[in-house]
């Protein structure tokens, strides 16, 4: 892990990006780095919540039933069988 006292570096893209960010932190009552920071934390928070939502874990008994289940030969459904054959009401108003 990185120190507290570690320096970042970091350019502006614009002159635009520089103001409005300055003035967002005046705003704030926070100095730039301090305000960057939270911002950034926020985000990189936010992205690691979303991306967990879609990772699950199990444990080798529980992934081996979940492995088995996707591997497993469909059951043809009658229903969808039927549908799939049936017109649309495209085809059949044609």
């Amino acid at each position: 892990m990185s120190s507290s006292q570690e320096k970042f570096n970091l350019r502006w893209r614009s002159a635009e990006q520089e103001q409005a960010i300055r003035r967002a932190a005046e705003v704030k009552q926070k100095s730039v780095s301090a305000f960057i920071l939270d911002h950034a934390y926020e985000a990189a928070q936010q992205i690691l919540h979303d991306q967990d939502r879609y990772r699950f874990t199990l444990n080798e008994e529980d992934w081996k039933q979940f492995s088995d289940a996707l591997d497993a030969p469909t059951v043809p459904a009658e229903g969808l069988r039927k549908l799939m054959n049936t017109p649309s009401v495209f085809e059949q108003n044609a």
